[in-house]
């Protein structure tokens, strides 16, 4: 994409993650279930920028979550992110936002393959290690999705000391 405006960014600093606190050892260690960016076999850690993040972002998931969650804090350094916030980037990366944000679990459920999976094949084509995602519930809060880390080359991730 020579020429083209760059279309990624860098995040540093504390995000948030809704964990079951019996599997509190393993909250960086990615959903290894299907997600709105990732098939069951595709590790990848969502994030959000704010509790008030985690809290939107759990409306979508109350029926499959456990109902005794915590919300960790979790230190990020990293670049390569593609922020689909960017309308620069969405069209030098040939990318239509709606294909992001569309319905994706009844897809996901009937064996089908949603939008926003091809999103993340053709960004990690293009190279990156995650991507920013508006909240869809709450306009102006946002959610952090890696698809690597704790990696050469990718951001890196760990725990936010008490």
């Amino acid at each position: 994409m020579a020429g083209s405006p760059p279309i990624f960014t860098s995040v540093r600093g504390t995000f948030h993650r809704a964990v079951d606190p019996r599997f509190r050892e393993f909250a960086i260690s990615g959903s290894r279930s299907a997600g709105r960016y990732s098939r069951p076999e595709e590790p990848t850690l969502y994030l959000s920028s704010s509790v008030d993040g985690v809290e939107a972002a759990m409306v979508a998931h109350r029926d499959a979550r456990s109902a005794a969650l915590e919300i960790l804090e979790i230190e990020v350094d990293g670049s390569g992110i593609f922020d689909l916030r960017d309308a620069a980037a969405l069209e030098a990366a040939g990318i239509d936002r709606a294909d992001a944000v569309a319905p994706w679990q009844e897809i996901v459920s009937s064996g089908g393959v949603p939008s926003s999976w091809r999103v993340r094949d053709r960004l990690l084509q293009a190279g990156a290690n995650g991507l920013i995602d508006p909240s869809r519930t709450s306009p102006g809060l946002w959610h952090l999705v890696l698809f690597r880390w704790n990696e050469t080359g990718a951001p890196t991730v760990r725990p936010a000391e008490s």
